[in-house]
């Protein structure tokens, strides 16, 4: 009786542990449904983006929060409207099958199609010991997210086309890809230490975007991660311990 009662409770755990990594749980919301105001541009949806491609997982360009993080961001989002701005969001959830994706990318030296732009100045075989890449991420438990600031009335988004010439994410704002953010020092997931929310070498206008939109968030119950001026997480976030597996879309 005691095996066959450890072997209905490992049956049950394995049914559990499948559905927490293949079924959306009920309180993880897309973006839209709690604040249709916010900009949504999922850059791994595309091929903009430091592999240059689309990311597994992601099979819309959808935002996928715990409902908790969406509705702290909506907040954030509201108190941003009196000064003629908007949030514009570029990842939220991320599957830990996307996780793998940018690990297997990591291992495979001789892909650096997106170096110019996104990681100029490392060494790819750097990317996991200066903590860039990681077998696990904050993203994957559903209330992390990844965002900027635009300016209203909105403006055009540039759209990158497959093949166009790269830019250094370093480069000044007028150089480098046209993002309708606000100019924050750097691009997205710009791997180097200017892109360190604190970081003195950027200029002074542009310190100021990052520490506004630090500010905002933090007001609203989110923690900057500090090598990345655009990553937050919710302080009280539901999940802590789970990394979940579910598709985008």
């Amino acid at each position: 009786m005691k095996l066959n009662g450890i072997l209905i409770i490992l049956f049950f755990g394995f049914i559990f542990l499948a559905y927490s990594d293949e079924n959306r749980p009920s309180d993880f919301v897309s973006l839209d449904e709690i604040d249709s105001g916010i900009v949504v541009e999922m850059r791994y949806y595309g091929n903009h983006n430091f592999i240059g491609k689309r990311i597994d997982g992601y099979e819309a360009p959808q935002c996928i929060l715990t409902k908790l993080a969406a509705e702290a961001l909506s907040q954030a989002q509201q108190e941003l409207k009196q000064f003629a701005l908007t949030l514009k969001v570029y990842d939220c959830y991320r599957p830990q099958m996307a996780v793998d994706h940018f690990v297997r990318w990591a291992k495979d030296l001789k892909d650096i199609k997106m170096k110019k732009e996104f990681y100029p100045d490392i060494n790819k075989e750097n990317l996991f010991k200066e903590g860039y890449i990681a077998e696990k991420s904050g993203h994957s438990r559903g209330s992390t997210l990844d965002l900027t600031l635009i300016p209203l009335p909105l403006s055009k988004q540039t759209i990158y086309t497959e093949g166009q010439k790269l830019v250094d994410c370093r480069a000044t704002y007028q150089k480098r890809f046209k993002d309708n953010s606000l100019d924050m020092g750097t691009g997205y997931d710009c791997f180097d230490s200017l892109s360190n929310t604190a970081n003195q070498k950027i200029g002074a206008e542009q310190l100021k975007n990052r520490l506004l939109l630090k500010a905002l968030m933090e007001k609203h119950g989110f923690k900057n991660y500090d090598m990345e001026w655009w990553h937050f997480t919710l302080k009280d976030e539901p999940y802590p311990d789970r990394f979940f597996n579910f598709p985008v879309k």
